[in-house]
This record gives structure tokens, sequence and C-alpha cells, in this order.
């Protein structure tokens, strides 16, 4: 290996923390705030905006097909939720990079059931993402570089030296690993429901395995992250989440 190679390492490797702390930073999960535990999460999930946008397209879909077993309205109303939520945002300036991400996983979603006629195949896409994130979180923690000390490295201007503590490698192993069991357990309970084609079970699920499991995974790295850095959690820990229900 050249000198210019090991001079090119070390920047991709800042690259990578850089942009996974400015995601972790955007999502509200910064271990430098002073903010409580269910502002925390709150703002991760997006307050009720960000809850609506996630949830209603799947829940119109999953609705209007149990109902009516019509595949092409029931995509519709789904795509037509996902572009009202993306034009709101829009038209009052407001960032709409979540609601623009949702409206182009649910367009290829239903580009995949649409092309197909098959109304399981509207969650090919989430299977994947979901396995596409499962197994880059695992693999970052069995290679001794979990993502998530990556990403809480870089926000608390730690670097890589969080890997010469044992405690802190050791917690953020753990965390990672949590997150890829979450996304592991969707595809071990939904693809067999998928296989089977049973949509509405499958739809059901989908819900049930998203932000329910989602909330309580965020507020465990948050909690995880701001005990590893206590002097730089910041003050507050006896805020409710009420704190973040004008967000």
């Amino acid at each position: 290996m050249s000198a210019d190679d090991e001079r090119k390492e070390p920047a991709a490797s800042e690259l990578l923390a850089a942009a996974l702390g400015k995601a972790a930073e955007r999502s509200g999960l910064d271990p430098r705030t002073a903010q409580s535990t269910g502002h925390v999460v709150w703002h991760a999930m997006g307050g009720w905006r960000g809850i609506a946008e996630s949830v209603l397209p799947s829940l119109a879909f999953l609705v209007v097909y149990t109902v009516t077993t019509q595949l092409v309205l029931s995509l519709a109303i789904s795509l037509g939720l996902a572009v009202v939520f993306t034009v709101i945002r829009l038209a009052m300036r407001q960032p709409a990079a979540a609601a623009l991400g949702g409206l182009v996983a649910t367009a290829i979603a239903a580009a995949l059931a649409l092309w197909t006629g098959r109304a399981q195949d509207n969650f090919v896409w989430g299977f994947l993402t979901n396995g596409a994130y499962g197994s880059v979180l695992l693999v970052s923690a069995l290679v001794g570089w979990p993502l998530i000390g990556v990403a809480v490295g870089w926000l608390m201007n730690d670097g890589t030296a969080w890997r010469a503590d044992r405690r802190k490698r050791r917690v953020f192993f753990w965390i990672t690993i949590a997150w890829a069991a979450l996304f592991g357990a969707r595809l071990a309970v939904e693809l067999p429901l998928y296989f089977a084609g049973n949509v509405t079970a499958l739809g059901t699920l989908k819900l049930l395995m998203g932000l329910p499991l989602f909330a309580p995974l965020v507020a465990v790295t948050w909690l995880g992250a701001r005990a590893l850095y206590p002097k730089s959690a910041g003050l507050d820990s006896d805020a409710t989440p009420a704190d973040a229900s004008d967000e």
C-alpha cells in the first residue's frame, strides 16, 4: 500500500463518520444536547407530521386493499397521500427530505406491485431496505466498527478514540447489533406472510414492527450515548415527552 493510499483511508473514514453523524444530528439523536429522552424520541419520529407521513400511506393501502381488493385503487390512494405530504412540506418551505424519501419509497413499491400485479409485492422494497440496513449494521459491528459508535464518535468530537475504551466499544457493539436485529426481525416475521400472499397480515405487521419498535430503540441508543458521555449529555433528565408535543 502506497503512502497516498494510507492518506486516503482516514479521509474516507472521516467522510463516513461525518455523514453518519450529520444524519443522526438531523434526526435529533445528538448526545450533546440537553433534551429529555422523550423529546429526542419524538423529534426522531418527526412529531405528529412525521408519524403521519410514515404511517398513513401504508395504513391507507392496507385498509383500502383489505376492503376492496382493488390493487390500483389502493396504490393510488397510498401514493397520493405521500404526494400530498411532500407538497405540503414544500409549500410551507420546510425540510422535505423525509417526505421525499417516503414518496420515492412508496412510488418504487407501487411500481413493483403494478408490474407484477400482486399486492404483496408492494412490500418488496421494504424487504430490500431492511435487508440492506440490517446487513450493513451487522457487518460493521462484527468487524469492530459499529456504525452507532462511528456516528456518536464524530458528534462528540471523539473521533475513533472510543474504540480504545472497552466500555464504549461494548455498548456501541450491542446497540448496533440491536438495530441490526430489528431489521432482521422484520424480515423473519414478514417474509413468510409475503410468500403466503397474506397481504392483510403482512401490512398489519409492517405497521406494528415500524414505529412501535423504532421508538424504544431510539431511546436506548440515546440513553446509551448519554451514559458514555455524561459531561456532554446536558442537564435535563427530568423533562417529560410533553416538552416536545408542540414540535
